[in-house]
Protein backbone atom coordinates (compact mmCIF):
# COMPACT_ATOMS: atom_id res chain seq x y z
CA UNK A 1 0.00 0.00 0.00
CA UNK A 2 1.20 3.57 -0.77
CA UNK A 3 0.59 6.56 2.10
CA UNK A 4 1.33 9.87 1.03
CA UNK A 5 1.36 12.23 4.30
CA UNK A 6 1.21 15.60 3.38
CA UNK A 7 2.34 18.44 5.68
CA UNK A 8 3.52 22.01 5.72
CA UNK A 9 2.31 25.62 6.92
CA UNK A 10 -0.76 26.74 6.82
CA UNK A 11 -1.43 28.89 3.52
CA UNK A 12 0.80 26.52 1.34
CA UNK A 13 -1.39 24.80 -0.26
CA UNK A 14 -2.14 21.74 1.88
CA UNK A 15 -5.77 21.27 0.72
CA UNK A 16 -4.87 22.02 -3.13
CA UNK A 17 -2.27 19.24 -2.74
CA UNK A 18 -4.99 16.51 -0.72
CA UNK A 19 -7.70 17.62 -3.31
CA UNK A 20 -5.54 16.36 -6.15
CA UNK A 21 -4.85 13.34 -4.46
CA UNK A 22 -8.77 12.67 -3.89
CA UNK A 23 -9.11 13.06 -7.58
CA UNK A 24 -6.44 10.72 -8.25
CA UNK A 25 -8.00 8.08 -6.70
CA UNK A 26 -6.84 8.05 -2.91
CA UNK A 27 -8.38 7.41 0.38
CA UNK A 28 -7.82 11.02 1.78
CA UNK A 29 -8.24 12.33 5.53
CA UNK A 30 -7.58 15.67 6.30
CA UNK A 31 -6.50 17.43 9.80
CA UNK A 32 -5.24 13.32 10.71
CA UNK A 33 -4.27 13.45 14.69
CA UNK A 34 -0.60 11.88 14.35
CA UNK A 35 -0.91 9.67 16.79
CA UNK A 36 -3.79 7.61 14.85
CA UNK A 37 -1.48 7.39 12.04
CA UNK A 38 -0.40 3.78 12.78
CA UNK A 39 -3.72 2.09 13.68
CA UNK A 40 -5.01 3.82 10.21
CA UNK A 41 -2.23 2.54 8.33
CA UNK A 42 -3.36 -1.32 10.14
CA UNK A 43 -7.27 -0.47 9.40
CA UNK A 44 -6.23 0.71 5.36
CA UNK A 45 -4.48 -1.85 4.47
CA UNK A 46 -6.86 -4.49 6.00
CA UNK A 47 -9.62 -2.38 4.15
CA UNK A 48 -8.46 -1.69 1.50
CA UNK A 49 -9.85 1.68 0.82
CA UNK A 50 -8.76 2.20 -2.30
CA UNK A 51 -6.50 1.10 -4.81
CA UNK A 52 -4.07 4.09 -5.26
CA UNK A 53 -3.41 4.39 -1.67
CA UNK A 54 -4.29 6.78 1.44
CA UNK A 55 -2.81 10.38 1.47
CA UNK A 56 -3.29 11.57 5.09
CA UNK A 57 -2.48 15.57 6.05
CA UNK A 58 -0.69 16.17 9.36
CA UNK A 59 0.14 19.58 9.95
CA UNK A 60 0.35 21.97 13.40
CA UNK A 61 -3.42 21.56 14.52
CA UNK A 62 -2.14 18.60 16.13
CA UNK A 63 -0.82 18.17 19.65
CA UNK A 64 2.48 19.67 19.75
CA UNK A 65 4.31 16.71 21.52
CA UNK A 66 2.85 14.31 19.08
CA UNK A 67 4.40 16.06 15.82
CA UNK A 68 7.61 16.00 18.40
CA UNK A 69 7.83 12.62 17.62
CA UNK A 70 6.88 12.46 14.71
CA UNK A 71 10.15 9.80 13.24
CA UNK A 72 8.93 7.69 15.86
CA UNK A 73 5.93 6.82 14.15
CA UNK A 74 6.93 6.28 10.51
CA UNK A 75 9.22 3.91 12.73
CA UNK A 76 6.07 1.29 13.53
CA UNK A 77 4.81 1.50 10.04
CA UNK A 78 4.59 -2.00 8.48
CA UNK A 79 7.29 -2.30 5.90
CA UNK A 80 5.13 -3.10 3.03
CA UNK A 81 4.23 0.53 3.19
CA UNK A 82 5.73 2.42 0.75
CA UNK A 83 5.66 6.17 2.58
CA UNK A 84 6.03 9.77 0.79
CA UNK A 85 5.99 12.46 2.62
CA UNK A 86 5.24 15.66 0.58
CA UNK A 87 6.27 19.05 2.41
CA UNK A 88 4.58 22.49 0.93
CA UNK A 89 6.02 25.54 1.94
CA UNK A 90 6.26 29.38 0.71
CA UNK A 91 8.36 31.96 1.69
CA UNK A 92 6.50 34.30 4.90
CA UNK A 93 6.13 37.13 2.74
CA UNK A 94 3.64 35.26 0.12
CA UNK A 95 1.92 33.33 3.23
CA UNK A 96 1.24 36.55 5.08
CA UNK A 97 0.04 38.12 1.69
CA UNK A 98 -2.59 34.61 1.55
CA UNK A 99 -3.94 35.01 4.62
CA UNK A 100 -4.44 38.63 4.67
CA UNK A 101 -6.29 38.26 0.81
CA UNK A 102 -8.45 35.45 2.16
CA UNK A 103 -9.47 37.34 5.82
CA UNK A 104 -8.56 33.46 7.04
CA UNK A 105 -7.27 33.01 10.66
CA UNK A 106 -3.95 31.59 11.14
CA UNK A 107 -4.73 28.52 13.69
CA UNK A 108 -2.07 29.58 15.90
CA UNK A 109 -2.42 32.87 16.15
CA UNK A 110 -4.22 34.88 18.66
CA UNK A 111 -4.71 38.26 20.12
CA UNK A 112 -1.61 37.55 22.19
CA UNK A 113 0.48 36.44 18.65
CA UNK A 114 0.47 38.66 15.41
CA UNK A 115 0.21 36.99 12.05
CA UNK A 116 4.13 36.93 11.64
CA UNK A 117 4.95 34.97 14.85
CA UNK A 118 2.22 32.50 14.23
CA UNK A 119 3.74 32.02 10.96
CA UNK A 120 7.27 31.46 12.46
CA UNK A 121 6.44 29.43 15.03
CA UNK A 122 4.15 27.09 12.99
CA UNK A 123 8.24 26.56 11.11
CA UNK A 124 9.76 25.14 14.14
CA UNK A 125 6.69 23.41 15.27
CA UNK A 126 6.94 21.05 11.99
CA UNK A 127 10.53 21.04 11.91
CA UNK A 128 10.63 17.22 12.93
CA UNK A 129 7.91 16.88 9.72
CA UNK A 130 10.39 19.13 7.08
CA UNK A 131 13.10 16.81 8.42
CA UNK A 132 12.03 13.80 7.26
CA UNK A 133 10.29 14.96 3.86
CA UNK A 134 11.19 12.89 0.83
CA UNK A 135 9.66 15.58 -1.09
CA UNK A 136 9.70 19.56 -0.54
CA UNK A 137 7.75 22.12 -2.66
CA UNK A 138 7.89 25.65 -2.67
CA UNK A 139 4.61 27.13 -3.35
CA UNK A 140 5.63 31.07 -3.42
CA UNK A 141 5.38 31.25 -7.14
CA UNK A 142 2.66 28.76 -8.00
CA UNK A 143 -1.39 29.19 -9.12
CA UNK A 144 -3.34 26.56 -7.28
CA UNK A 145 -3.13 25.08 -11.11
CA UNK A 146 0.14 24.79 -11.26
CA UNK A 147 0.67 22.81 -8.28
CA UNK A 148 -2.01 20.51 -8.84
CA UNK A 149 0.13 19.81 -12.31
CA UNK A 150 3.08 19.52 -10.06
CA UNK A 151 1.71 16.89 -7.17
CA UNK A 152 0.06 15.10 -10.08
CA UNK A 153 3.66 14.66 -12.13
CA UNK A 154 6.10 14.19 -9.27
CA UNK A 155 3.68 12.34 -6.70
CA UNK A 156 1.38 10.43 -8.76
CA UNK A 157 3.62 9.19 -11.93
CA UNK A 158 6.59 7.92 -10.28
CA UNK A 159 6.56 3.77 -9.54
CA UNK A 160 8.32 2.43 -7.02
CA UNK A 161 12.12 2.42 -7.35
CA UNK A 162 11.90 5.28 -9.68
CA UNK A 163 13.69 8.80 -9.08
CA UNK A 164 11.41 11.94 -10.41
CA UNK A 165 13.55 14.43 -11.22
CA UNK A 166 12.42 17.96 -12.05
CA UNK A 167 14.85 20.69 -14.01
CA UNK A 168 13.53 24.48 -12.07
CA UNK A 169 15.28 27.25 -14.01
CA UNK A 170 14.63 30.14 -11.61
CA UNK A 171 15.90 33.91 -11.30
CA UNK A 172 18.56 35.38 -8.24
CA UNK A 173 16.48 38.91 -8.12
CA UNK A 174 13.85 37.00 -7.34
CA UNK A 175 15.48 34.72 -4.35
CA UNK A 176 16.80 31.17 -4.28
CA UNK A 177 13.86 28.44 -4.64
CA UNK A 178 14.06 26.72 -1.01
CA UNK A 179 12.51 22.82 -2.68
CA UNK A 180 15.95 22.51 -4.50
CA UNK A 181 18.55 19.70 -3.80
CA UNK A 182 21.28 20.11 -6.18
CA UNK A 183 21.74 24.40 -7.09
CA UNK A 184 23.72 25.57 -10.03
CA UNK A 185 24.99 29.19 -10.81
CA UNK A 186 24.85 30.02 -14.81
CA UNK A 187 25.25 33.54 -14.68
CA UNK A 188 29.27 33.13 -16.21
CA UNK A 189 27.33 32.10 -19.65
CA UNK A 190 26.81 35.37 -22.13
CA UNK A 191 23.39 37.05 -21.11
CA UNK A 192 21.30 37.16 -23.88
CA UNK A 193 19.70 40.31 -22.16
CA UNK A 194 22.03 42.75 -23.68
CA UNK A 195 21.12 41.70 -27.35
CA UNK A 196 18.23 43.88 -28.01
CA UNK A 197 16.87 41.41 -30.32
CA UNK A 198 16.47 39.07 -27.50
CA UNK A 199 15.82 40.89 -24.57
CA UNK A 200 11.78 40.00 -24.68
CA UNK A 201 12.42 36.16 -25.84
CA UNK A 202 12.94 33.15 -23.67
CA UNK A 203 15.42 30.66 -22.97
CA UNK A 204 13.50 28.29 -25.46
CA UNK A 205 13.40 30.66 -28.61
CA UNK A 206 15.43 29.60 -31.17
CA UNK A 207 16.72 32.56 -31.88
CA UNK A 208 18.52 32.58 -27.68
CA UNK A 209 18.94 28.96 -28.28
CA UNK A 210 21.66 29.69 -31.31
CA UNK A 211 22.95 32.54 -29.55
CA UNK A 212 24.32 30.70 -26.25
CA UNK A 213 24.94 27.53 -28.10
CA UNK A 214 27.71 29.81 -30.17
CA UNK A 215 29.31 30.34 -26.83
CA UNK A 216 31.71 27.62 -25.45
CA UNK A 217 31.00 28.08 -22.19
CA UNK A 218 27.47 26.67 -22.64
CA UNK A 219 28.69 23.05 -24.29
CA UNK A 220 31.40 23.61 -20.73
CA UNK A 221 29.09 23.62 -18.33
CA UNK A 222 25.97 21.32 -20.12
CA UNK A 223 29.15 18.67 -20.05
CA UNK A 224 30.16 19.46 -16.32
CA UNK A 225 26.72 19.17 -14.80
CA UNK A 226 25.93 16.33 -16.66
CA UNK A 227 29.04 14.46 -15.55
CA UNK A 228 27.86 15.41 -12.39
CA UNK A 229 24.52 13.63 -13.02
CA UNK A 230 25.06 10.78 -14.13
CA UNK A 231 27.35 9.61 -11.86
CA UNK A 232 25.53 10.60 -9.16
CA UNK A 233 21.53 9.98 -10.10
CA UNK A 234 21.82 6.31 -9.72
CA UNK A 235 23.37 6.59 -6.10
CA UNK A 236 20.64 8.77 -5.41
CA UNK A 237 18.01 6.23 -6.54
CA UNK A 238 19.81 3.32 -4.97
CA UNK A 239 20.05 4.96 -1.71
CA UNK A 240 15.89 5.25 -1.73
CA UNK A 241 15.71 8.96 -3.06
CA UNK A 242 12.10 9.33 -4.88
CA UNK A 243 12.60 12.86 -5.80
CA UNK A 244 15.36 15.30 -6.80
CA UNK A 245 14.89 18.62 -8.14
CA UNK A 246 18.01 20.54 -9.93
CA UNK A 247 17.99 24.25 -10.26
CA UNK A 248 19.22 26.34 -12.49
CA UNK A 249 19.50 29.81 -11.72
CA UNK A 250 20.46 33.33 -13.87
CA UNK A 251 19.91 36.75 -13.00
CA UNK A 252 16.29 37.11 -14.19
CA UNK A 253 15.65 33.55 -14.88
CA UNK A 254 14.25 34.36 -18.64
CA UNK A 255 17.24 33.10 -20.76
CA UNK A 256 20.60 31.06 -19.13
CA UNK A 257 18.71 28.86 -17.05
CA UNK A 258 15.80 28.51 -18.96
CA UNK A 259 17.81 27.27 -21.85
CA UNK A 260 19.89 24.76 -19.70
CA UNK A 261 17.45 23.16 -18.15
CA UNK A 262 15.48 23.01 -21.35
CA UNK A 263 18.09 21.27 -22.75
CA UNK A 264 18.91 19.08 -19.62
CA UNK A 265 15.45 17.68 -19.81
CA UNK A 266 15.26 16.79 -23.48
CA UNK A 267 18.66 14.55 -22.44
CA UNK A 268 17.44 12.87 -19.29
CA UNK A 269 13.47 12.23 -19.99
CA UNK A 270 15.27 9.28 -22.52
CA UNK A 271 17.11 7.72 -19.44
CA UNK A 272 14.52 8.19 -16.43
CA UNK A 273 10.99 7.60 -17.19
CA UNK A 274 9.56 10.14 -14.44
CA UNK A 275 11.44 13.46 -15.72
CA UNK A 276 9.78 17.11 -15.43
CA UNK A 277 10.60 20.75 -16.56
CA UNK A 278 9.41 23.97 -14.87
CA UNK A 279 10.21 27.57 -15.61
CA UNK A 280 9.53 29.35 -12.26
CA UNK A 281 9.85 32.70 -13.36
CA UNK A 282 7.99 32.17 -16.97
CA UNK A 283 4.72 31.00 -14.84
CA UNK A 284 3.24 34.39 -14.20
Amino acid sequence: MRLIIISGRSGSGKSTALHQLEDEGYYCIDNLPAALLPALVDRASTDKLSSAGLAVCIDARNAHQDLAHFPKLLEVLPSAVSVDILYLDADDNSLIKRFSETRRRHPLSGDDRPLADAIGLERDILEPIASTASLTMDTSQMTIYELRTAIRDRLVGPKAGDISILFQSFGFKRGLPSDADLLYDVRVLPNPHWEKALRLKTGRDAEVVQFLEQAPLSKEIFEDICTFLDRWLPRYRDNNRSYITVALGCTGGQHRSVYLAERLYNRYKTLYPEVNVRHRELQN
